[in-house]
């Protein structure tokens, strides 16, 4: 189970930005996801919810994109591959 800290936050958003996704944070009444915005790849994250939701909100988004495991460094791709096969435990 990953820990509820700033820093796997962080860890979670350097992942995505080296599998070349830009992270961003917004405001408004939504879910949060990752899409293909005129050839970029963006990930959305709604800023007012809890640290909790955002790391869930995170790794569920990296579970299920594609990604080029060749971006990677082996310390990274170890990460990302743990989280694939990680299944959320919400409390």
């Amino acid at each position: 189970m990953l820990a509820i800290t700033n820093h796997t936050l962080e860890k979670l958003e350097t992942l995505l930005r080296d599998l070349e996704y830009k992270v961003r944070y917004e405001k408004g009444n939504f879910k949060s996801g990752a899409c293909l915005l005129q050839s970029t790849k963006v990930v959305v994250v709604n800023k007012f919810i809890t640290l909790e939701q955002k790391i869930n909100a995170l790794v569920e988004i990296v579970k299920q994109v594609n990604a080029d495991e060749s971006l990677l460094d082996e310390k990274q791709k170890a990460f990302y591959l743990n989280l694939k096969q990680t299944k959320l435990e919400l409390e």
